[in-house]
């Protein structure tokens, strides 16, 4: 059996794409490569996002990252109370059911719970 452990994207700016990561997802930093402009993170399982600062100008080319929330209209609460900006509020969508979010760099941010995709 093989398990997905470490995904890598490129962006543009790394430390406002280090900052986003951090305030607004609260994900824990890993580590830091200062000379490769490369920082990891871990979501509360171990997984690894790793963000590399790439020479040449960031395409999300439709790429959309998915996190697991306790409640995802709770979070959607918590987190626009904080300032969060959102693409949209939790609603029903193709993948289920959920809320968005776009990174600096224009990459897709969804937030789904466990309790409400079984109502999809």
């Amino acid at each position: 059996m093989i398990r997905f452990d470490h995904l890598r994207i490129p962006v543009s700016d790394l430390e406002r794409s280090r900052a986003w990561y951090m305030t607004t997802l609260g994900l824990t930093l890993e580590f830091e490569v200062p000379d490769r402009r490369t920082v990891a993170f871990q979501d509360s399982d171990g997984f690894a996002i790793f963000l590399q600062e790439a020479p040449a100008p960031v395409q999300p080319n439709g790429c959309a990252l998915w996190f697991q929330v306790p409640d995802v209209d709770e979070t959607f609460t918590e987190w626009s109370a904080r300032g969060v900006a959102f693409a949209h509020e939790p609603r029903k969508a193709y993948w289920g059911y959920g809320a968005e979010l776009i990174d600096p760099d224009g990459y897709l941010i969804r937030l789904w719970d466990q309790r409400s995709m079984k109502g999809t």
